[in-house]
C-alpha cells in the first residue's frame, strides 16, 4: 500500500484520501500557482495509526524515500548544513476543521542546521528566531507543553531591550529546550528524521483531541475519517522586511462584496495571523509595500475563483518579495454574503440561477437581515473593535471557555478573551458571541464564529482581560464576569447592558434571489422568505 503521495499536479486522489488541504494544494499545482514542494501522508495512514497505536508497516520506508526526493528537488539537506531543508508539518482532514489539529513549523532546524541556515543567509538573528519558533511549535504540539508558558518566553524575546537580539533569542531557545526536557524527561531530538516522525504521530493523534471532537460534533463530521499530513518546504515569512504572511477571502465574508478581504503581517509566519496573537495590518498595505506580491495575489485569486466558481479563502506567505500559496478552500460564506455571492456569480454567468438558489440555504436567509445595536448617546458604550462576524449577541460576560460553558446553562453568554485558540472550542460552542482584544477579521475567533453563524468582534485593543480575577478593564472602568454586555459583529461596538436592537432591511440581492425562487416554484408559496426558498429547493431536488 502507498501511504505517501507527492504534492504534484498529476496526483488523482480525492479529498478523503489526501485531506482537504492537500487536495486544494494539488488543484493549485494544476493551476500553475506557486506552491512549496512537499508530499502527503494519507488519511489511511492516520486511521491505521489510531487503530493500532503505532505507524503502519511500510510508512517509515516511504517517509525516508519521500524526504530524499524532497532533498533532491530542493537541492537541500534535511537536518544539517550546508543548505538545510526545513519543512512544515500540517494536518488536513477531508472536511476543513480550522485550527483544531496540530501543526509544526520550521521542523528540521536542529542546532547544527540552525548554524547552517545562519551561514547560508548571513543572518544569525533570523536563523535563531526560526529555531525558537520550531521549538515552541514542537513543545506545544508534540511535547504537550502549556502554550501560556511558551508565550511568556516568546514575549520576553520581543519586549526586552533588543541591544543584543541574538543573545535574547539564544536565551529563549534554552528556556524552551528546558521546558521540553522537564515535561517529557528527554531533550528535543537532534535528528531531523526523528523530529519528523514525532511530529507526524502528534498530528495523527490530534484527530482525537477534545477540541477536534467538539468541532466534529458541532458540524456533523464523522469521527472515523482521520487526518492526512502535508509535509512541505518552509517558506519563511520572517526572513526579512520584504517577507510576511497573510489570509485573504476573494470576496468579503461579511457582505459578499467582490473585493479581496483579509489581513497581512510583515516579518512573521502564518500561525501568528491565524492565532490572533499578533497585531495584523489591513491587506491594502500589501499593495503599497509589495506591489509585485499584491499583483501576483490578485492574479491567483482570480484563477482560483474561476476554478472553484465560488468565493475562496486563501492563506499565503511571501519571502523576499516572492508569493507562495499555502492553503485554499471554498469560502463557505453565510447570511447576506452567501446571497450576494450567489446572485453576483449568476449575473456574471459563472453559475446558473438554479445553482445559485441551491447554494443558499433557508438557514442563510435567517441571517440576512443582520441585527444591529442601536448606539445612541444614552447607550453605555464600553469600547469598539473590528466587526468580524455579523449579528448581535447579548449575554453575561465570561473570560474563559470553561466559565462560558458552565454559565451557558443559565442563559446566553458572551465569551471575552485576549484571543481564542482551538482549546477554547467548547466555550465558543456554548457562547452566543465572542469578543477578543487581539487578532483581525481572519483570526481563529473570527473564522470559527463565522462558521458557526455567531457574532464576533475582534481587535478590541482598548480592553485588557484579567482571566485570574475574572474581569475586563477598559480605561478606568472595570467590568466583572457575569455582567450583561452586548456586541455588534458588524460595527464592532461593545456595550454594557442590553440596548435596543434594530434589523437591517434586506437588500436587492435577496429580492432578486427570491424572485428566481418564485419562478422555479410557479409563484410565491408562503409568506416567509425561508418558505419561498424551500419550495424552490424542493422543485429543484426532484428535477
Amino acid at each position: 500500500m502507498n501511504w505517501i503521495h507527492p504534492l504534484a499536479a498529476e496526483v488523482d486522489e480525492p479529498a478523503d484520501v489526501l485531506g482537504g488541504k492537500a487536495h486544494g494544494l494539488v488543484v493549485l499545482r494544476r493551476l500553475r500557482l506557486p506552491v512549496p514542494p512537499g508530499f502527503i501522508i494519507t488519511t489511511k495512514a492516520c486511521r491505521a495509526f489510531l487503530r493500532d497505536g503505532r505507524p503502519p508497516r511500510g510508512l517509515a520506508a516511504e517517509l525516508t524515500a519521500a524526504t530524499a526526493e524532497l532533498e533532491t528537488a530542493t537541492h537541500r539537506n534535511f537536518g544539517g548544513p550546508p543548505r538545510p531543508l526545513v519543512v512544515s508539518v500540517r494536518s488536513g482532514g477531508a472536511v476543513s476543521m480550522p485550527g483544531m489539529m496540530s501543526t509544526v513549523l520550521n521542523l528540521g532546524l536542529t542546532a547544527e542546521a540552525t548554524v547552517g541556515l545562519a551561514d547560508e543567509t548571513g543572518d544569525a538573528r533570523f536563523a535563531l528566531d526560526s529555531r525558537l519558533k520550531f521549538l515552541s511549535s514542537f513543545a506545544s504540539e508534540v511535547a504537550g507543553v502549556d502554550r501560556g508558558s511558551l508565550e511568556d518566553i516568546e514575549r520576553g524575546t520581543r519586549e526586552r531591550n533588543l541591544v543584543d537580539a541574538e543573545a535574547l533569542l539564544t536565551e529563549g531557545i534554552r528556556a524552551v529546550e528546558a521546558l521540553i526536557r522537564k515535561h517529557t524527561g528527554e531533550p528535543v531530538p537532534e535528528s531531523a528524521p526523528r523530529q519528523l516522525e514525532r511530529a507526524i504521530e502528534a498530528v495523527f493523534s490530534s484527530w482525537n483531541t477534545p477540541r477536534a471532537k467538539t468541532y466534529r460534533d458541532l458540524h456533523g463530521i464523522p469521527g472515523d475519517l482521520g487526518t492526512a499530513v502535508t509535509v512541505q518546504t518552509m517558506v519563511f515569512g520572517n526572513r526579512d522586511e520584504r517577507s510576511g504572511t497573510g489570509v485573504v477571502f476573494s470576496r468579503s465574508p461579511n457582505t459578499g462584496e467582490p473585493v479581496p478581504y483579509g489581513e497581512v503581517l510583515f516579518g512573521s509566519q502564518g500561525d501568528e495571523v491565524v492565532s490572533g496573537r499578533s497585531l495584523t495590518r489591513p491587506l491594502t498595505e500589501l499593495a503599497d509595500r509589495e506591489p509585485t506580491v499584491w499583483a501576483s495575489l490578485l492574479d491567483a485569486l482570480n484563477r482560483i475563483e474561476e476554478h472553484y466558481r465560488d468565493a475562496c479563502y486563501v492563506e499565503f506567505t511571501f519571502e523576499a518579495g516572492e508569493l507562495w500559496i499555502l492553503q485554499v478552500r471554498p469560502g463557505r460564506l453565510v447570511g447576506r454574503a452567501a446571497v450576494r455571492v450567489a446572485v453576483d456569480l449568476a449575473d456574471d454567468g459563472v453559475i446558473g440561477r438554479r445553482e445559485a438558489l441551491l447554494r443558499v440555504s433557508p438557514h442563510h436567509l435567517s441571517q440576512v437581515r443582520t441585527p444591529r445595536l442601536e448606539v445612541a448617546d444614552s447607550v453605555d458604550l464600553l469600547t469598539r473593535g473590528l466587526g468580524a462576524s455579523p449579528g448581535v449577541a447579548i449575554g453575561a460576560m465570561a473570560t474563559t471557555a470553561d466559565t462560558a460553558a458552565r454559565m451557558a446553562s443559565r442563559g446566553p453568554v458572551v465569551l471575552v478573551r485576549p484571543e481564542t485558540s482551538p482549546c477554547d472550542m467548547h466555550g465558543l460552542a456554548a457562547a452566543a458571541g465572542v469578543l477578543t482584544t487581539r487578532g483581525g477579521p481572519t483570526s481563529h475567533a473570527a473564522v470559527v464564529a463565522r462558521a458557526m453563524g455567531k457574532p464576533a468582534v475582534v481587535g478590541a485593543v482598548e480592553l485588557t482581560v484579567d482571566v485570574i480575577a475574572g474581569r475586563v478593564r477598559a480605561g478606568r472602568r472595570t467590568i466583572h464576569e457575569g455582567t450583561l454586555i452586548a456586541i455588534d459583529g458588524t460595527g464592532g461596538e461593545v456595550v454594557v447592558g442590553a440596548p435596543r436592537i434594530a434589523s437591517t432591511s434586506a437588500d436587492h440581492h435577496l429580492g432578486r434571489l427570491l424572485r428566481w425562487a418564485d419562478d422555479v416554484a410557479d409563484g410565491p408559496t408562503g409568506h416567509s422568505e425561508e418558505a419561498r426558498l424551500t419550495a424552490a429547493h424542493r422543485v429543484l431536488g426532484s428535477a
